[in-house]
């Protein structure tokens, strides 16, 4: 898949649960959020890159309280049809690897191993 997603759960700290295939995909991370910085919702695309972030749909928090960010770094033909958070929403969010994995895993105790 063509997405690196980062993230936190409730009481797991910010790790990649999606790593687009890299044995390390934190340069591609920093490179699509190089020029970002710390706003709530993120559309930014860099070269073939695109940086999306935006807050927990449904709302779900940390321990510390604070409602969950998502990170995605999109590549591949998928950016083409992504120009908005709203896009990014609406095709990535959506996926079962997505939604329906976090669902699963942000209130666990231990933090899931990042996959491909």
């Amino acid at each position: 898949m063509n997405l690196i997603w980062a993230t936190r759960g409730r009481r797991w700290g910010f790790r990649f649960l999606l790593n687009g295939g890299f044995s390390d995909p934190l340069p591609k991370y920093e490179e699509a959020f190089s020029d970002v910085g710390d706003e709530t919702e993120v559309f930014h695309r860099i070269g073939e890159l695109v940086a999306l972030r935006f807050p927990d749909p449904l709302e779900r928090e940390d321990a510390a309280g604070r409602v969950i960010p998502h990170d995605f770094v999109v590549f591949g033909p998928l950016t083409e049809e992504i120009d908005s958070v709203e896009d990014g929403l609406r095709l990535i969010w959506c996926r079962p690897e997505v939604a329906d994995e976090f669902a699963r895993v942000w209130d666990s105790a231990k933090p899931p191993a990042a996959n491909g």
